[in-house]
């Protein structure tokens, strides 16, 4: 049934995923930005912490802005333009002088970020609203197999030159470029743009403001499983190649059950799912919080890779859902920004409460994760949550 599924799909949207395949194995620069910056480059710790910083700072401005682009260009030029600036960017990080690695990084964080949320527009548009979750998951099947494959790959080349590294994530960001300029239908300009604003219309939108509120305070505390839990299980004793065996096997339990779970649950209302979703995070997180140890480690991972699953491609579907017209690229930056909210979050609030109160950090994350999900529940935000098969929206070929 899986295969049958995706060739179900648009064939452009299938030539896309195998694009994201390929640019998800290629995805190797800025995984080993900071070891590069220091081995090869000679920057200290420090120095490269900030070039680091300031690739976040453009990815989470990239992820915010690049939606808006999609709808006054069209999401076909948008996410061609991101590629090709993000190809250019890694070309360009082993060639600049070092003061300005830091702006070349931010440079490709922006124009890596504008990408995601044109990607997930064109997705959520291409498909009749029940299978847009179903779509939604399969694209991020696509990028997480290849995300399986990239960082032991980055790491051999890494090994011989690290120059390497950036010229692999080009050349699968061209190929990419590529497909999406064969495949994807051209976009339509969308009109009209300044007629209401983003901003008042999304404060108008309560639906909408809910989920994305709650999508920031759970990215932010799911995000401890990278920010902290190494600590942890240093602490803990652990090898630390249990803490990347683990990262892994999430990796394939992803691949292998998420578009799955998707169609099965294709059929329930999106908030619920997302809800369930945030309660699967909270309970990990109180698994570390009462077994601090490898085997509360792997039982947390197991429980939260199901929350994951459930409440990310549902999420990115049901505020894409969502827009009015002429906004979905707009709509979809909103999610694609909090959705990573937790990158720049995570590691300042969890590094500064794990030092000083470590036994709280888990026992709170969980709590509001918890608490993230009865918002959800307890808010009118169903009264726009019609079932999928309710929806009145169309699919589009191309926007």
């Amino acid at each position: 049934m899986y295969w049958r599924r995706i060739a179900e799909l648009p064939a452009w949207l299938r030539a896309v995923m195998v694009g994201q395949l390929v640019n998800g194995a290629g995805a190797l620069a800025w995984i080993y930005l900071t070891l590069y910056l220091v081995e090869d480059r000679g920057m200290s710790a420090q120095q490269a912490g900030f070039a680091a910083a300031a690739y976040g700072v453009g990815l989470v401005g990239g992820n915010l802005g690049g939606g808006w682009f999609g709808d006054r260009f069209g999401l076909r030029t948008a996410a061609l333009a991101s590629q090709l600036l993000w190809a250019i960017s890694c070309l360009a990080m082993p060639l600049v002088p070092g003061p300005s690695i830091a702006v070349v990084a931010a440079l490709a964080g922006l124009f890596g970020g504008a990408g995601r949320p044109n990607l997930s527009a064109l997705v959520a548009i291409s498909l009749p609203a029940e299978r847009r979750r179903e779509g939604i998951a399969l694209s991020r099947t696509a990028s997480n197999a290849g995300f399986t494959i990239g960082p032991p790959l980055g790491g051999l080349l890494a090994a011989y030159d690290f120059s390497l590294v950036f010229v692999v994530d080009a050349v699968t960001s061209l190929v990419m470029a590529a497909i999406i300029w064969r495949w994807v239908p051209n976009a339509r300009q969308t009109t009209g743009l300044s007629t209401t604003g983003l901003w008042k219309t999304v404060l108008r939108d309560r639906a909408v403001l809910v989920v994305l509120v709650t999508i920031v305070i759970v990215d932010t505390v799911y995000r401890q499983i990278f920010a902290t839990m190494p600590l942890l299980l240093r602490d803990a004793g652990a090898p630390t190649v249990a803490y990347g065996v683990l990262l892994g096997a999430s990796s394939v339990v992803i691949v292998l059950c998420e578009a799955s779970l998707a169609v099965r649950l294709r059929g329930h209302r999106a908030t619920r799912v997302i809800a369930a979703g945030f309660a699967c995070i909270g309970i990990g997180l109180a698994v570390l919080g009462v077994w601090p140890a490898l085997g509360g480690a792997a039982v947390a991972i197991a429980v939260m890779t199901a929350g994951e699953m459930l409440y990310k491609p549902t999420a990115t579907a049901h505020v894409a859902d969502a827009a009015p017209d002429g906004m979905v690229g707009r709509y979809s930056s909103l999610y694609a920004a909090a959705s990573i909210s937790g990158m720049f979050l995570a590691p300042a609030i969890g590094g500064t409460t794990y030092q000083h109160a470590p036994g709280l950090l888990y026992p709170v994350a969980a709590s509001l994760a918890l608490a993230a999900g009865a918002v959800l529940l307890l808010s009118r935000a169903g009264a726009r949550d019609a079932l999928p098969s309710e929806s009145t929206a169309q699919p589009s070929s191309a926007s």
